[in-house]
């Protein structure tokens, strides 16, 4: 059985935000700051489920009590009994997991950087089936992804390219739920394009997550701190490519950051969106740093390419991807490239909540 005491105090406090927060949206004037209003609905939306869930948790326990009491003098009534307890038990549980901790991160906005590693052109070969990948993935989910820079080997991979995904609408469970597992080193093996003899090689390409709310807080950038470059878009051709110098690559000379954005049409519209990634980057790193600091040792979301935090192994002969974080395998590696990841990921994020739960 749950014990009463704490779920109380966490439920009482989401009450009285729930209605915080019902009481804001009806009030007109929110919706003259568009940013706000849209962090109030997130949050009012987040914890819909809870209190959805809180609503029949009460109503069946109030169904049990009467449903014993009636008993005493009518036995029919005894009956209802055992369903109405397991209706109870199992809405205590839910609760009680919908009240756990949580990422708040959870309903954010992801920006991912994919870079080849080790292995040259098999390397952006592999980086940019991940990027397609991802891609592939985001269709499944109806979210938008844009690609802000990219640049391409000699082969046509990517050395590195820099994706932003949002999601459709407000959720607690955003493209941040669900993306922030893919941090960390991919191994692949496989026969590369560039392999006469038919051996199998294996490289690897590292994937930085980090999250992209809709506001950054306390982050000041010195103008002094930064390096800003320009130059011309990459691409195939065409209408999409700018045949001006607006390409706009940013350094933060202090942390070594580098960001680039390519995908707008001018110089201007560059600079502010590289602005923007850099300043949610530098946010998530200071967020890493308080949490190192507060809890040494802690596990944390692998955010840097370093070959000693492999996440996963892409295997082609065997059709085979591994994830070695939880010890899942799946012969499933050609759905999975072409954007089939939710029962990997839904793995992770039962791992990740179970973790939770225990660490409260």
């Amino acid at each position: 059985m749950v014990t009463e005491k704490p779920a109380g105090t966490a439920i009482d406090d989401v009450l009285a935000e729930y209605a915080g927060l019902e009481s804001q949206m009806s009030d007109p004037s929110l919706h003259d700051d568009p940013t706000t209003a849209r962090r109030v609905g997130k949050r009012f939306a987040e914890l819909a489920p809870v209190m959805t869930t809180h609503t029949r948790l009460s109503t069946a326990r109030d169904d049990l009590e009467a449903a014993r009491e009636l008993a005493a003098a009518d036995p029919s009534f005894a009956a209802e009994i055992p369903e109405l307890e397991l209706a109870v038990a199992t809405l205590d549980a839910a609760l009680t997991d919908l009240l756990a901790p949580r990422d708040p991160h959870d309903g954010d906005d992801v920006v991912l950087e994919i870079k080849s590693g080790a292995g040259g052109e098999e390397s952006a070969l592999f980086a940019s089936d991940l990027a397609r990948m991802y891609l592939k993935y985001c269709e499944r989910h109806g979210w938008k992804a844009q690609i802000l820079g990219v640049t391409e080997s000699d082969l046509g991979g990517y050395k590195d390219a820099t994706l932003s995904i949002k999601s459709a609408g407000d959720s607690p469970d955003g493209v941040w739920s669900r993306l922030k597992f893919e941090a960390g080193v991919h191994r692949v093996q496989r026969v590369p394009v560039t392999e006469s003899q038919g051996r199998i090689h294996t490289s690897a390409a590292g994937v930085l997550a980090y999250p992209e709310p809709d506001e950054v807080e306390q982050i000041e950038i010195d103008e002094s701190d930064l390096r800003i470059d320009v130059y011309r878009s990459s691409g195939k051709g065409g209408q999409g490519v700018n045949t001006t110098d607006s390409a706009v690559r940013i350094t933060h000379l202090p942390t070594g950051i580098v960001v680039t954005c390519q995908n707008e049409r001018s110089q201007l519209q560059n600079k502010a969106r590289a602005m923007q990634v850099l300043a949610a980057r530098l946010q998530a790193a200071a967020e890493e740093k308080a949490q190192a600091e507060a809890s040494e040792g802690r596990t944390a979301q692998v955010r840097t390419v370093d070959r000693s935090e492999r996440i996963r192994s892409y295997n082609f002969p065997e059709n085979r991807i591994t994830d070695h974080r939880i010890g899942y395998k799946a012969n499933n590696l050609d759905s999975v490239l072409d954007g089939d990841l939710d029962a990997l990921l839904d793995a992770l994020t039962a791992a990740d909540k179970q973790a939770r739960l225990e660490a409260q």
